[in-house]
């Protein structure tokens, strides 16, 4: 027994947070080196990704190889002719081949037309032109590869270049077959004659884009007597032809359309043509190739470049590699002098007073830099993810299956690790951070599935967010509650005052009140930064941070409202209501005119705060009306049940329910019932709209109901999972994180470490990604020692560093008019 006791405690000593850590390390540098010989033998062009290879993730969705394909609709389109056209561009497309050519040119037309185009199935040549979007569109009838299809090349060259098309989409060789009824000459002969014309493609590459379309798959039992001759094995000795020919030739094999009619063959109504859907499928890369680029659609990274560094992120960059390497100094340094002085030594030099702060003040140095140089290697990681075209990124996909299977996985996995707690108070620490994790987990599964579109489950998220600003109102209302640190001056219970505690709360609330906002902001700062995006953009942050600084001065100012002086004089209670009904009528009239709230949000500086990289308001509105009472309800709460203790209506200090066993029951059935109504409203409410202006008012229903379920009876309050409460600790760093390094593309999308195994692939980097979280919320901890230090003068001192280097950033970039 003795020996297995010591064998299961030398594995738990081996499998903890910092050896995950290291693998996950070893990862990243596998799956860099891996991504590195893959660019390295095949290029990170992603308009070859596009155009040959990719899957369906499910029925009519097509997913390329490693990257993500935005869906065009008709303004879509209409948008990109026309801004490709304003910038100076040329939209003159042209579709070279037979009958299957045809159908896509007519698909293409009647996606960017304004009107519907009849769709004919004469052998002529066809022509569209769309003044309104500077856009014309030729299909030429060229059903054999041939003289005639050479000299259309060759008239293209003998033209102006502005004459010339600047896309050529081209493919033929089932009329070849069809004709020559499957004989092998006729293969000589289109081997003969592909060769004549490739030349030819080398002399356009300048002016045209030559993109060649390899043959589609038949379904050989719909096809008629005429066409029995047209097989998938003659196709297949056809495109061989073409990839042997044009592989290296100056045009663009188009391979993933085959698979795409491969995939949908099944609907093609005469075996020959492939089906409406597939062609729909089929536009769409070629609108993403054509386009994306230009239009810089988030959704849409196949062939678009890369965004590219600015100015502040070099800095930036530069920033992290001078305390990359100084930490390496640092840490050689201590080495060496460790193996220098010894053990003894270094005792000895510890007793030494003279030193004492010296010792502190490297101590402190070393601390510091090594902090940055791992954030600055955790930057670098987040960069090369999102910010270039190393690592793949996939479209996300939603099923309810996709959803729902993942959840409920978490959720059963999450009550294996109930625990039994000592703490025994209604929403005690163990419970708010079981709370935060499982809310941040579901968070995860939503974001990563695109669940968003599903009304119900888009509403019982916004529950979840409203939850969590609920419970940043009831921590921080609770908290100066008990301690008070939020005026200039502290009251006696007798209502004195005196000057030691004038300036030792001041000190203190100063500092809580900044250190709360260090935790909260460093990481979105800092990747403000690295990955050029606006404060807004991580908007659950500044929501957060916002709604901190509320609560602060709603508690700050006049009356000073605590748990001391409310027990001294009951009229304080009163106050406090008073003080909660004029926040409330404030933030109604904020919410009542749109003029106001822009008036004090656009107001410079303060206004790159709220503001998007459009420099629009309309997000930050939009967020803050959405739960701009949730803070409020977690107040009122936490307001409520210091009241009920005070006057003893309930007794959290044991371990049994908190009423008795009727109003117990009664409790829990109105709980049901309150869960269920909030519930049963997301199904009911029309759209998004309707149920995004009703969920402020309502959200607090579903939220008090969970507490009450969760806290009323004693054996459920003194026990929790530990493995949400886990992840509830570093539930912040999980969701900033999460655009970059889990998702992709800022969010819209989802990172590909291992291409074309979805499962294992979200498997490894929900791996990475945690542990990453983890050492990114020690580091922030550990920096806000430094940076929010007990030694006012040092915090002073590090304000106005804060500032010394945050005015000139504000100034360069127009935040600050001189």
């Amino acid at each position: 027994m003795a020996e297995r006791s010591t064998s299961t405690h030398e594995i738990t000593h081996y499998l903890n947070v910092e050896n995950a850590k290291i693998a996950a390390f070893l990862m990243v540098s596998g799956f860099i080196l891996y991504h590195g010989v893959l660019h390295l033998k095949f290029g990170n062009d992603s308009c070859t990704w596009l155009l040959s290879d990719g899957r369906f993730p499910g029925y009519s969705t097509w997913q390329p190889y490693g990257c993500m394909m935005h869906k065009y609709s008709k303004s879509d389109a209409r948008m990109c002719m026309h801004y490709v056209s304003y910038w100076g561009g040329r939209n003159h497309i042209t579709f070279v081949g037979d009958s299957r050519i045809r159908q896509l040119y007519f698909e293409f037309v009647n996606l960017i037309g304004s009107k519907e185009v009849e769709k004919k199935k004469a052998h002529t040549d066809i022509h569209f032109q769309d003044e309104k979007i500077s856009a014309r569109i030729d299909f030429l009838w060229q059903p054999m590869v041939n003289l005639s299809m050479f000299y259309v090349y060759k008239n293209f060259l003998l033209s102006e270049p502005g004459a010339r098309p600047n896309l050529v989409i081209t493919g033929s060789a089932t009329w070849c077959i069809k004709l020559n009824n499957g004989s092998k000459n006729a293969l000589s002969n289109y081997q003969v004659n592909l060769t004549t014309i490739v030349p030819l493609f080398h002399k356009l590459k300048d002016t045209t884009q030559i993109l060649w379309m390899l043959q589609d798959p038949v379904v050989e039992e719909k096809l008629n007597a005429n066409r029995s001759m047209i097989t998938n094995e003659q196709i297949d000795d056809y495109n061989k032809v073409a990839l042997d020919l044009l592989r290296h030739s100056d045009a663009k094999l188009w391979k993933s359309s085959r698979l795409v009619a491969q995939g949908m063959k099944k609907e093609s109504e005469d075996g020959l043509h492939i089906s409406k859907l597939a062609l729909d499928l089929d536009v769409q890369i070629l609108l993403n190739m054509y386009c994306n680029n230009d239009m810089n659609h988030h959704d849409g990274t196949c062939c678009n470049q890369p965004e590219q560094a600015t100015t502040l992120q070099i800095i930036t960059a530069a920033f992290f590699l001078v305390c990359i390497v100084s930490a390496i100094a640092l840490c050689l340094y201590r080495r060496r002098q460790l193996r220098r002085n010894g053990a003894k030594a270094r005792a000895e030099n510890g007793q030494r007073n003279g030193q004492n702060g010296l010792q502190e003040s490297h101590e402190g140095c070393y601390d510091v830099m090594v902090s940055l140089a791992k954030l600055g290697v955790i930057m670098a990681y987040f960069y090369l993810c999102d910010r270039t075209n190393f690592f793949m990124k996939e479209n996300k996909y939603y099923t309810h299956v996709n959803f729902f299977l993942p959840f409920a996985y978490v959720m059963i996995l999450g009550f294996f690790f109930t625990e039994k707690t000592d703490k025994t108070a209604v929403l005690h620490r163990d419970q708010t951070d079981e709370w935060k994790g499982w809310m941040q987990l579901a968070f995860l599964i939503y974001h990563l599935t695109g669940a968003s579109k599903v009304l119900p489950v888009y509403m019982h998220i916004r529950v979840l967010v409203s939850s969590y600003l609920f419970l940043t109102g009831f921590g921080h209302f609770t908290y100066f509650w008990h301690k008070g640190e939020y005026g200039l001056v502290r009251y006696c219970k007798n209502g004195c005052r005196h000057l030691p505690f004038y300036w030792h709360t001041r000190k203190n609330s100063l500092r809580r009140v900044l250190e709360v906002l260090f935790r909260l902001n460093l990481l979105v700062v800092v990747l403000c930064f690295v990955m050029n995006r606006p404060y807004q953009f991580y908007y659950f942050v500044p929501l957060v941070s916002y709604w901190f600084i509320v609560i602060y001065v709603s508690m700050a100012i006049w009356p000073h409202i605590t748990q001391a002086s409310a027990e001294g004089n009951v009229l304080q209670y009163l106050f406090m209501v008073i003080k909660m009904v004029l926040l409330i009528t404030i933030i109604t009239l904020f919410y009542l005119s749109e003029v106001f709230f822009e008036k004090v949000f656009l107001t410079r500086p303060f206004k790159a705060l709220f503001v998007t990289s459009d420099d629009s308001l309309h997000e930050w509105r939009f967020r803050w009306q959405l739960d701009r009472y949730s803070v409020v309800y977690g107040m009122l709460f936490a307001f409520g049940y210091q009241v009920l203790l005070r006057y003893k209506i309930i007794n959290d200090s044991h371990e049994e329910n908190l009423f008795s066993k009727p109003i117990s029951w009664l409790l829990g059935v109105l709980g049901l019932i309150g869960i269920g109504s909030y519930a049963a409203f997301t199904f009911l409410c029309g759209n998004k709209q309707q149920c995004n202006d009703v969920h402020s008012y309502i959200t607090f229903l579903p939220i008090i109901s969970y507490i009450v379920l969760r806290n009323v009876p004693g054996w459920l309050r003194t026990r929790y999972s530990s493995f949400f409460a886990w992840f509830g600790k570093i539930s912040l760093e999980l969701f900033i994180s999460q655009y970059h390094i889990w998702l992709a593309a800022d969010t819209h999308g989802v990172l590909v470490l291992i291409p074309s195994y979805p499962v294992l692939n979200v498997i490894l980097t929900s791996f990475i990604f945690i542990c990453i979280s983890h050492e990114i919320s020690k580091i922030t901890a550990n920096l806000a020692k430094y940076a929010v230090p007990n030694d006012w003068k040092s915090l002073l001192r590090n304000v106005i560093c804060f500032f010394a280097i945050l005015v000139p950033i504000c100034i360069t970039n127009g935040v600050i008019a001189l």
